[in-house]
């Protein structure tokens, strides 16, 4: 794929608002959900918060940077042209304070929701620019706005869809735990710890266009078409 000035702005502002927005308010959700549920350990190491750094992750961040540049140089992600995937901080939860059967689910599961609500805030945003004439594009600064919009749109659908994988660490993963018989449930942690880290690993190189599958119709019904 050549390498475009779109395709790089593309490439910039997924990393960015992965950093600074959409991975901060996963954490802090799940974070928050912990201290409402009666754990207070992410609370007590700082992580109730939006601050980008508590939340950094590097082996999460060098992933993403190397998933976007192998995006960039390849086909494309989705019809998106550049996407990738990575992950930060994970939020220290200690399951034995959490309150009720499913608490460990519905602090797992406030991550993905947060990201849903943070694809629901840009579409709405991106809707309102475009009723001003403003559509996404690299030519001036009304367009820089909507393919940021845009952009937040597609990377949170994308990041509640790759959490909610039954892959460790990723959130699916406590919430099948939750499902599942608790022998079940031992023997699945038990391979989760020996190859979670691997198979996470192949499920962001190599799972783009199966997750594309689900999360192209969520991003039409939210902001129409990509292209």
């Amino acid at each position: 794929m050549t390498l475009t000035s779109d395709t790089i702005a593309r490439a910039v502002i997924w990393v960015a608002l992965f950093f600074l927005v959409s991975a901060p308010v996963h954490e802090c959700a799940h974070a928050f959900t912990a201290l409402r549920q009666g754990d207070r350990t992410a609370k007590m190491l700082g992580r109730v918060s939006l601050d980008p750094i508590v939340h950094f992750d590097p082996m999460g961040g060098g992933i993403l940077l190397i998933s976007v540049l192998l995006n960039m140089l390849g086909s494309g992600v989705g019809g998106f042209r550049v996407a990738g995937l990575g992950w930060a901080k994970p939020t220290p939860v200690n399951p034995m304070n959490l309150r009720g059967r499913y608490a460990n689910s519905m602090v797992a599961v406030a991550g993905p929701l947060s990201n849903l609500l943070l694809a629901s805030v840009f579409a709405f945003g991106l809707r309102l620019a475009q009723q001003q004439g403003l559509f996404p594009s690299t030519t001036s600064a009304g367009g820089m706005v909507a393919l940021v919009l845009q952009t937040g749109v597609v990377l949170n659908v994308w990041l509640m869809l790759f959490n909610l994988i039954p892959v460790s660490p990723l959130d699916g993963s406590h919430v099948l735990d939750d499902l599942l018989d608790p022998v079940t449930a031992r023997s699945v942690r038990a391979f989760m710890d020996q190859w979670g880290l691997m198979l996470l690993v192949l499920v962001i190189f190599f799972a783009g266009r199966i997750l594309s599958v689900a999360a192209d119709p969520i991003v039409s019904m939210l902001i129409g078409p990509l292209y």
